[in-house]
């Protein structure tokens, strides 16, 4: 009997082609696993590697080939970091299976091996996000923001030649790649919300296909599901993107779910946050709800400015 075949789609980082080898590693240990095999695949923010982030226009930057590949059935299923993935999915495809989450939180790297606080006066800091941009401003004004492209190798590399002093990456790809002990601080959840779905791992299929679903649906975390579909739904509502200054977490205790997000300015100066609990089952209305919250005190018009300010600054 012919052994059913799963192509898996990744990028081919180090960290993208670590998720998607998890992936084919649960998958394989399932009763009667198909034959399977990973297609690395170049997308548009692997090749644009001197962009700044926040310069991008549009979503998908990470993902838009992979979404590419599926449709034309090159692939069979995709694998993701949940946070590079749009909240409106190319029609025909469907967010499969999400993996239990990794530590959400952003860590500090230094070279000192001190803590953001302990940083000194005007030191240089990495990072390519502006989420992370406004809330070191928020809590360090006098921090140099730099920018910092590349995978987590390239940019440990770059920290290390001294182009910085400090950089700022997501605590879950440095604990998968057997970094842990660069972190030379875990970066408070409260102080500095990660950004949404930081620390997922999301698998998406064909909408159609029930073959490729059978062998995603056993890997599907309902606790991470319904953390990641509130997360989403807030981010959504707010019409943000990846490169927004907005942060959020949600968890969930006892069948009650937990959000908290914060807007902050890019300057750091001012700050939005909205924070409530819900059923599980209410997990997309939760996020909607506290988003509506977060633009009823002015969201939209940080956002705004914010990308008023990322054009102006554009070369």
């Amino acid at each position: 009997m012919t052994r059913t075949v799963l192509r898996i789609g990744t990028r081919a980082s180090a960290l993208a082609l670590w998720q998607a080898r998890h992936v084919q590693a649960l998958i394989g240990a399932l009763p009667d696993a198909p034959v399977l095999e990973l297609v690395p695949i170049t997308t548009a923010g692997d090749v644009q590697t001197q962009v700044p982030l926040w310069t991008v226009g549009g979503r998908a930057f990470f993902t838009r080939e992979l979404d590419h590949a599926l449709l034309e059935e090159r692939i069979d299923l995709a694998v993701h970091s949940l946070k590079d993935l749009p909240t409106e999915l190319e029609t025909g495809l469907a967010l499969t299976a999400v993996l239990a989450r990794e530590d959400p939180c952003d860590a500090l790297v230094s070279r000192a091996g001190g803590a953001l606080t302990t940083l000194p006066a005007g030191a240089r800091v990495g990072t390519s996000s502006v989420r992370r941009r406004a809330f070191i401003a928020r809590l360090r004004p006098d921090i140099q923001l730099h920018e910092l492209r590349g995978n987590v190798p390239t940019r440990l590399a770059r920290l290390e030649r001294g182009d910085y002093d400090a950089i700022v990456l997501a605590a879950a790809g440095l604990k998968r790649l057997g970094l842990e002990a660069r972190i030379t601080e875990r970066l408070s959840p409260v102080q500095f919300p990660p950004a949404v779905s930081q620390g997922a791992i999301g698998v998406c299929a064909r909408s159609n296909d029930r073959v490729t679903a059978r062998w995603l649906d056993p890997l599907d975390h309902a606790a991470t599901r319904l953390a990641a579909t509130a997360e989403r739904a807030l981010l959504q509502r707010i019409e943000g993107g990846c490169q927004v200054p907005l942060g959020a977490l949600a968890h969930l205790t006892g069948g009650l779910l937990h959000l908290r997000a914060v807007v902050c300015s890019l300057d750091g100066t001012r700050s939005l946050s909205a924070e409530g609990s819900a059923p599980a089952a209410g997990a997309r209305e939760l996020g909607e709800r506290l988003a509506e919250n977060l633009l009823a005190q002015g969201a939209a018009q940080l956002i705004a400015a914010q990308r008023a300010a990322q054009q102006v600054s554009v070369p």
